[in-house]
Formats: structure tokens, C-alpha cells, sequence
């Protein structure tokens, strides 16, 4: 159940930093206007509090991990929300970096 709470949060915590960071940029890049801005800044700031609800204590080692998760879901919502189509280097590089996260935080 650990490792499930622990995908979750992960997966939580990339839609609140990578929806939080698209929406500033819809705001200012893509002229939306300030309250797409706010929006994402709230967004990032729960993605703050989401990343400490992590069961294992060690900051540094939650968001190394994250960093794998971040990557792949990055391109996840790219093409979702911007019709961007990964190659197979973006898919490689994010398989690589999903194994990381297996290793970093899981392989005890």
C-alpha cells in the first residue's frame, strides 16, 4: 500500500507542477492574461505541499525520484493538452527516467 500512496502522490504532484507551470505559461506566452497566472501559481504551491506528504523522509531522495516522474509526465501532457508527438528518443529517455524513480525510491 506504501508504494501505491507513494505513485499517487507522485502522479498528484506532477498534474499540480506541470498543469501549474502550463497554465503560467498559457497566461503570459499564449496572452490568456493574469488569472491563468494565479491559477498556476496556486497550482504550483499545492504541488509544494503534495511532494512533503511523500512516506519517506528524505527530501533530496523524493524529488530526485520525482525528476523522473516530472519528465515522463511532462511529455504525457504534452501531447494531451498540445498534440505534441514524442519520438522514440522522448520515449526512451522518459522509460529510462520511470526506471530511476523504481530504483531510487523503491529498489529496498
Amino acid at each position: 500500500m506504501t508504494v501505491a500512496r507513494s505513485l499517487l502522490l507522485f502522479v498528484l504532484a506532477a498534474v499540480l507542477e506541470i498543469g501549474g507551470a502550463w497554465l503560467v505559461w498559457q497566461g503570459i506566452r499564449e496572452h490568456k492574461g493574469w488569472i491563468w497566472v494565479g491559477l498556476g501559481v496556486i497550482s504550483l504551491g499545492l504541488y509544494g505541499l503534495v511532494a512533503t506528504m511523500q512516506p519517506d523522509a528524505n527530501f533530496g531522495r523524493i524529488l530526485a525520484a520525482y525528476g523522473g516522474i516530472f519528465v515522463a509526465g511532462s511529455l504525457l501532457w504534452a501531447v494531451v493538452m498540445d498534440g505534441f508527438r514524442p519520438d522514440r528518443f522522448d520515449i526512451a529517455g522518459a522509460v529510462i527516467c520511470l526506471a530511476g524513480v523504481g530504483v531510487i525510491m523503491y529498489a529496498r
